[in-house]
């Protein structure tokens, strides 16, 4: 596949719009607004307390706010019509503020319960002039991260850099609105869009060659070592700056840690190339005959069946030792990818022999040999993660090869590698010169 064409894909921007909050109390006295009560699952209210400083009490308070101002609105604003001009939550009130262009109407807004303001433009209009800098938004100038209806103080905001308004004003005046319906704001705001990174996913290296995403992990993801150089640069699928290689080890072994950059984040899922996803919940290693599936950019999802372990494979490029045999067929650019057995990581693709056509003989590098030698954590979701040492240190697994450094979790201990071994128990008395007792965890 030619780079360019792989890589030549549009990108959208977003802008981020940051809303203020606060505490407030809820008076005996409000009056009720018919609709149902909010039903609040445990995980939001802790959230909520968490990230909001409220109690769980003043978090269902104003989440019953929240339902009686929506409700309102939603019946005021029809009957407002065209001097419907918006309405809010203000911090520390305990009822919704409604505007309108109608002096006439404000004993309407009141007698239903909300707080009235007269102000000059309608919300229909204000929305117009945020239309039509919309449609001349491919020429905005990057001094100006976006702009937005803003009901409260009745204006269309529009956000520039400091020391760059006559760039911000000159994009108004381009789109011929009404300057007066315009207030500049000054922000340091630097809008980039966001995107996640998903096992089996196509990357590419140093614009040269693709790859495919192994697994996630605190800081980036996991893949093959034959596929980059420590150093090396990766941009994603849709050619977006992605990250770098960080730790890279081939031949010997076969994995690599990419540290990606803020515009990408980590997640527990694995692309099944359906228009779908697997959930990743853990990492535990299944047995010879298990059923095992793989994601990859080339060849998307594929399964087969665990054939053997802790084998030695010779490359050109020298010998590969403690490396998983499948007959789950796999082509060039599959490499790094996902192996799951269920739900739980196995390893990442390495090579083989034959194709998806004829089948084949592929094999993929233990993941948690990987973890324990990156010192990584895999990043779960769902059944969550199971029996693994010490938060997320790989716990040990008796058919995985280890050598000196590698750290594993085991007995509710942390454990240090001193020497090659297989099969020898950590805190077994015949595994004394093997294995270090790092302490409990």
């Amino acid at each position: 596949m030619n780079w360019k064409d792989a890589c030549r894909w549009a990108v959208a921007s977003s802008i981020v719009a940051t809303v203020a909050s606060s505490v407030f109390a809820l008076p005996a006295t409000a009056a009720p607004i018919p609709g149902p009560k909010p039903t609040v699952a445990p995980e939001m209210l802790a959230a909520m307390q968490r990230d909001l400083g409220l109690t769980a009490d003043q978090a269902l308070a104003r989440l019953d706010r929240d339902r009686r101002g929506a409700t309102l609105e939603q019946a005021l604003a029809p009957k407002l019509g065209e001097s419907f001009a918006g309405a809010w939550l203000a911090p520390g009130a305990d009822r919704l503020t409604v505007a309108t262009t109608d002096p006439a109407k404000t004993d309407q807004i009141r007698s239903a319960g909300a707080e009235a303001r007269v102000v000059g433009y309608s919300y229909r209009q204000l929305d117009q002039t945020k239309r039509s800098l919309d449609g001349l938004g491919y020429a905005a100038p990057k001094s100006v991260p976006g702009w937005h209806v803003d009901i409260v103080t009745n204006t269309v905001t529009v956000l520039t850099h400091p020391n760059a308004r006559d760039a911000a004003r000159s994009f108004v005046a381009s789109a011929g609105v009404n300057p007066a319906t315009v207030r500049f704001v000054d922000s340091d705001l630097a809008p980039r869009p966001l995107y996640d990174v998903r096992g089996g996913d196509q990357y590419g290296i140093n614009n040269q060659s693709l790859c495919s995403v192994g697994f996630s992990v605190n800081g980036g993801f996991v893949t093959a070592g034959h596929c980059g150089t420590v150093g090396s640069s990766t941009v994603g699928s849709n050619g977006v700056a992605q990250g770098t290689f960080q730790i890279s080890s081939f031949p010997g072994n076969d994995y690599a840690f990419v540290a990606t950059n803020s515009q990408w984040t980590p997640k527990a899922v694995v692309n099944r190339y359906d228009g779908s996803t697997v959930g990743v919940a853990g990492s535990q290693e299944a047995a010879i005959g298990a059923a095992v599936c793989r994601s990859g950019r080339t060849t998307g999802w594929k399964c087969g069946t665990i054939l053997g372990k802790n084998e030695s494979v010779t490359y050109p490029e020298g010998t590969i030792t403690g490396m998983t045999r499948t007959n789950a067929c796999a082509e060039p650019g599959d490499s790094g990818g996902s192996w799951l057995a269920g739900q739980q990581a196995q390893g990442v693709t390495s090579g083989g022999s034959g194709n998806c056509s004829q089948g084949g003989t592929i094999w993929f590098y233990p993941l948690g040999v990987i973890l324990a030698r990156t010192g990584k954590t895999l990043i779960t979701e769902g059944g969550g993660e199971p029996p693994v040492g010490c938060e997320g240190i790989a716990a040990w697994s008796a058919t995985t090869g280890y050598a000196p450094g590698d750290v594993v979790g085991h007995a509710g201990h942390k454990w240090e590698s001193t020497y090659w071994s297989t099969n020898a128990e950590p805190g077994d008395p015949r595994s004394w010169a093997v294995w270090k007792d790092a302490g409990a965890c």
